[in-house]
């Protein structure tokens, strides 16, 4: 199996999607798949599923859900300077890391 993959965009942050079908939206990540190198973000890549019922008493009908995207068809939107940004590792004198905006240069950990 492959590595697992290290992510920039952590769940909560916002993101634009730069391509595809959903292109200029964004969304709030809901869920980091890092196996797949994906994420599942809230409102955006929907799809249905038509369903058939499996047990007694269950209801059949077309399910909407999200699909998830490849981590690289998002971009961070800045919560400084609402843009859509790369994303930097600043390093503190004591070895903290912590995100970085690359348009604002403004932290944007917590």
């Amino acid at each position: 199996m492959a590595t697992p993959h290290r992510f920039r965009v952590r769940k909560g942050d916002t993101v634009e999607v730069v391509t595809g079908r959903d292109q200029g939206r964004q969304g709030v990540v809901d869920r980091v798949i890092p196996e797949t190198g994906k994420v599942l973000v809230e409102g955006i890549n929907l799809r249905k599923r038509h369903t058939k019922p499996r047990a007694m008493g269950q209801q059949a009908g077309i399910i909407e859900f999200n699909a998830p995207l490849d981590v690289s068809n998002v971009m961070l939107v800045c919560r400084h300077c609402g843009k859509r940004t790369r994303i930097g590792i600043r390093v503190a004198r004591g070895g903290s890391r912590a995100r970085q905006c690359k348009a604002c240069q403004e932290i944007l950990d917590d």
